[in-house]
């Protein structure tokens, strides 16, 4: 399975943005894009369309955030939800667990974990504050989620 490519729907009346532009970044989101374009219960989605502003604890600034995706789908009980997805690996969604080294000091590793793992809170939270705000639902899918339900 490729990890990055163009994602061609095949029921483009589901698809809110542009089409010909659906871009995945891993066989996960790949997986995800089949499934919500051939679900019935999905009414609408779409991929990296929506932009939310987040301020990076790194270096202060604001910057763009582009959740992986946004659906809108029909609960088993007839109501509709709207959903921001973002698909990330397990071991990006925990915290990072510092290494002992012999000199004590952190690792290279470890640093670029934390920072990620910053960012992505600071992301996670402007995320979840824009759906409240809208009465809809973030959520986070790592490969565990994956077995494709809501």
């Amino acid at each position: 399975m490729a990890y990055k490519g163009i994602f061609q729907p095949k029921n483009l009346g589901k698809y809110r943005g542009d089409p010909s532009n659906i871009v995945y970044r891993s066989g996960w989101e790949l997986k995800l894009m089949m499934h919500l374009d051939n679900h019935p219960d999905v009414l609408e989605w779409s991929s990296e369309e929506i932009i939310i502003p987040y301020r990076s604890p790194i270096d202060g600034k604001l910057h763009r955030y582009f959740p992986d995706f946004y659906v809108k789908k029909k609960n088993t009980d007839g109501t509709v939800e709207k959903v921001l997805i973002e698909v990330k690996p397990a071991s990006q969604v925990k915290q990072p667990v510092i290494q002992e080294t012999k000199t004590k000091k952190p690792t290279r590793k470890y640093i670029t974990e934390v920072s990620t793992w910053v960012v992505n809170q600071a992301k996670w939270k402007a995320a979840k504050d824009y759906c409240d705000d809208r009465q809809w639902k973030f959520m986070l899918m790592t490969e565990k989620e994956l077995g494709i339900k809501f």
